[in-house]
């Protein structure tokens, strides 16, 4: 008999019953609203379950003051899963000066009023008030996986245990973790031990002697510097290739944190991106509106995963790794053909691209080997690492076949760029950036310089302002020769630790003197876990020297950095296109 197909996995009783269940194995519970897309991790790893034959329920949002919702699936037979969501909810929730923000992209009708501030600890207790001595609860996602040690919480402007302590659930799968995802729940429904797996974190009443033993979650308290040594070593063991075990003290018991899990190949990256996803929101939650992220990812391309930029406010690298892992050229193709196969596709592809768009297709020979360099990285403030080669060649490749697929009107390339990439690549820099000018770009490109005062971008692990000068050379003259007016759009960042008034008063300056530009966008900066930023911004040190450094902490005082340089003026233009 030929098993009937469902477009959605169950988030109702109803749906359980349509499939002839009684019971889920494991129960995905998020804090986003069920969005059915490859770009929503719950959704991913339900579609992969699915596919492994697991029975899989997901629940959206749950309301926290009834019982109702976490409760309306009943209890999995093998494990409950935990996330977040797509964005860490504190961020979420609250600016970088801890106003609480009223609009969240991933739930239905925008109203920021379904995510609860440390949702992963929230939906933990929910679970355990309502079903006593349950089957395990497994965290995953972003909020999880960067709180998995000891970590600097910005909200409460302090050092919390690793989340699994807080949280008082049972394991704790980081990264990106596919493979483990896999592993564990074969071992959780088998009986078999689980403890060896990597990619995974659990609470132990002894230390693993072969783990590298990080100072204590005490010690860390007491000595900033410890923490330091802490992060440090945290931060060099990420890779599969290279990293070991970490083992925390913490109290009478020990974080244990196996090695990482393999990264997926190319073949398994195209076929988890080949999983049946209606890129909708379930009909569940259609009742309270639209949800505004379906806007851009509904149509839009992931072609890679991974970061090596390694810039130190931002969190990637450290939760999707250092080393690009890329879909094939047939694959990404499939996937823009399916588009053309839905009623409301216009042609319209809202990006192409990955956590940096122009790292697709290439990598460091050395690295695919030997795995990630310790305390030394592929990119700088100062330099790029002379084994990385940058190559834009596949990636032009890749966007010229996504034009010629029939139907297909425009393919923006809306993720972030490095530009200092393109100005690297001597040999295919110009073409690919022509390529963008001519074909991939609305009326702006956006890159993200973050700063040009140099103190200030070595902190954040950024190129020098020279190259974006560069840079907007090339994007001017191309833009010029292609008889278009297309401009740039900066991301700027405020009260970085290092950052003072003088300084965003020059970038203010150079925007406006050299850049012939107003800037539109600034943000103040977030100290997000896990991340050296946040390590800087409490320790208030130099990471690499252990030097004291400026941090700005008064919150007026950082929002007076971020008018200093939005602050309208009159410029001329007249230097524009080169």
């Amino acid at each position: 008999m030929k098993k009937q197909k469902f477009e959605y996995l169950p988030t109702t009783r109803e749906e359980m019953k349509d499939r002839g269940w009684h019971q889920c194995d494991i129960i995905l519970v998020t804090g986003d609203a069920y969005i059915d897309s490859p770009y929503i991790g719950v959704a991913v790893v339900g579609r992969m379950l699915d596919k492994l034959g697991f029975k899989v329920g997901i629940i959206g949002q749950p309301d926290v003051k009834e019982n109702f919702d976490i409760k309306r699936l009943g209890e999995p037979k093998i494990y409950w899963g935990v996330s977040g969501g797509s964005i860490d909810s504190m961020v979420a929730n609250y600016t970088a000066t801890k106003k609480f923000r009223n609009s969240d992209d991933y739930t239905p009708g925008g109203k920021n009023n379904k995510r609860p501030d440390r949702a992963v600890n929230v939906y933990t207790n929910l679970i355990r008030q309502n079903f006593k001595n349950t089957v395990p609860i497994v965290l995953g996602g972003i909020e999880a996986s960067l709180r998995r040690i000891t970590h600097y919480d910005y909200w409460q402007n302090k050092l919390k245990k690793p989340i699994l302590f807080d949280s008082k659930a049972d394991i704790l799968i980081y990264g990106m973790g596919e493979i483990a995802i896999e592993e564990l729940s074969k071992a959780l429904r088998d009986g078999k031990e689980y403890k060896d797996i990597r990619g995974i974190c659990y609470i132990s009443k002894e230390a693993i002697g072969e783990h590298i033993q990080l100072p204590s979650h005490d010690e860390c308290l007491k000595d900033k510097e410890k923490y330091m040594d802490m992060f440090d070593a945290f931060y060099d063991n990420n890779d599969p290739i290279s990293a070991k075990g970490l083992c925390e003290p913490v109290d009478t018991r020990f974080l244990i944190q196996n090695a990482p899990c393999d990264y997926l190949n190319e073949k398994e990256m195209d076929e988890w991106a080949d999983l049946p996803f209606t890129r909708e929101l379930h009909p569940y939650h259609r009742a309270d509106g639209k949800v505004k992220c379906l806007e851009t990812i509904k149509f839009s391309i992931n072609t890679h995963q991974g970061c090596w930029g390694e810039c130190n406010f931002y969190a990637i690298g450290v939760h999707q790794g250092r080393t690009i892992r890329t879909r094939s050229e047939e694959s990404i193709l499939k996937e823009v053909k399916k588009f053309t196969e839905y009623k409301d596709f216009k042609g319209i592809i809202s990006d192409v691209g990955g956590p940096t768009a122009n790292m697709y297709g290439y990598e460091c020979n050395k690295k695919l080997k030997l795995g990630t360099c310790d305390h030394q990285r592929c990119v700088d403030a100062t330099h790029l690492c002379s084994s990385m080669k940058i190559n834009h060649k596949r990636n032009i490749e890749l966007l010229r076949s996504v034009r010629a697929v029939p139907g297909v009107k425009k393919a923006f390339i809306a993720s972030g760029v490095r530009y200092d990439f393109i100005t690297e690549d001597k040999a295919y820099g110009y073409e690919y950036l022509k390529e963008m000018v001519k074909y991939h770009i609305s009326g702006q490109l956006k890159v993200a310089p973050e700063h040009t005062q140099q103190h200030v971008l070595e902190l954040m692990g950024k190129p020098g302002k020279e190259t974006l000068v560069d840079f907007k050379k090339m994007y001017d003259r191309l833009n010029k020769e292609e008889g278009k007016k297309q401009f740039l759009t900066y991301y700027l960042i405020a009260a970085h630790p290092g950052c003072e008034e003088k300084d965003m008063k020059e970038l203010k300056r150079f925007t406006s003197e050299e850049l012939q530009m107003n800037p539109e966008q600034a943000q103040v900066f977030t100290p997000t876990p896990s991340t050296y930023s946040a390590v800087m911004y409490y320790t208030e040190l130099d990471p690499k020297t252990r030097k004291k450094i400026f941090v700005e902490k008064d919150m007026k005082r950082k929002e007076k950095q971020k008018e200093i340089v939005v602050k309208k003026e009159k410029i001329r233009w007249d230097s524009f296109a080169g």
